[in-house]
C-alpha cells in the first residue's frame, strides 16, 4: 500500500495542479455570475499559476496508453467559447507573432478560443485523473504535460498577454454590444 501511495501520480505537484485546474474549470463554468472585470482579475492571477504548476509536473511513464480518454465534447467547447467571446466582446480578438512558425507575420487569435482550449485540456485532465485507475491517472498527467509542452503552454502565454493588455488599458465596452455566435 505504501508503494502505491508513493507513486508519482500522487505527488504534491500533481495534487496542486489538480487543485488549480479544478478552480479554473469551476470558475469558467460559472460565467453567468461573473463580471468581465472579475473574470479578468481572476485570469490575470490564475494564468501564471497554471503555467507554474504545469512546469513543476514531472514526466510520467504511461504503462497502459489504452486507458487514455477524452471527455469534453465539441458542443461543450462551442458553448463555452461563445460565452467567453460575448464576455470579452471587442477585446476578444488580438494579434500575435506566432513563434511556432518561421514567419514574422502577425496572426489574429481569440482570447475566448485560447481560454476554451485550456479549459478543454484541463477538464479532460481532471475527469481522467478522477477515474479509479492508476493507468488513467498516469495518462491524465502524461497528456496534460504533453499538451502544455506542444501547444497549451504557448496558448496560455498568448492569453495572459491579452489579459494583461485588457487589465492595464481597460478599454470601455458597450454593454449592449453582442458578438454573434459562430457555431
Amino acid at each position: 500500500m505504501t508503494e502505491f501511495q508513493n507513486h508519482p501520480v500522487y505527488s504534491k505537484n500533481v495534487l496542486e495542479m489538480l487543485t488549480v485546474a479544478n478552480d479554473y474549470c469551476l470558475t469558467l463554468s460559472k460565467l453567468e455570475n461573473t463580471t468581465v472585470t472579475n473574470l479578468i482579475d481572476y485570469l490575470q492571477k490564475v494564468c501564471p499559476l497554471l503555467y507554474l504548476k504545469y512546469s513543476l509536473l514531472t514526466d510520467i511513464e504511461v504503462q497502459n496508453p489504452d486507458a487514455n480518454e477524452r471527455f469534453f465534447t465539441e458542443e461543450e467547447w462551442e458553448t463555452l467559447f461563445n460565452k467567453l467571446r460575448n464576455k470579452f466582446k471587442l477585446d476578444d480578438e488580438f494579434w500575435i507573432i506566432d513563434a511556432s512558425t518561421n514567419h514574422n507575420d502577425a496572426v489574429k487569435i481569440s482570447l475566448a478560443e485560447c481560454l476554451t482550449d485550456i479549459f478543454q485540456g484541463l477538464k479532460d485532465f481532471l475527469l481522467l485523473y478522477q477515474k479509479n485507475s492508476l493507468d488513467a491517472k498516469e495518462n491524465a498527467i502524461f497528456e496534460i504535460k504533453a499538451s502544455f509542452d506542444a501547444n497549451l503552454g504557448f496558448v496560455l502565454l498568448d492569453a495572459h498577454r491579452q489579459i494583461h493588455h485588457i487589465k492595464i488599458n481597460g478599454k470601455p465596452q458597450d454593454p449592449d454590444f453582442k458578438i454573434p455566435e459562430l457555431f
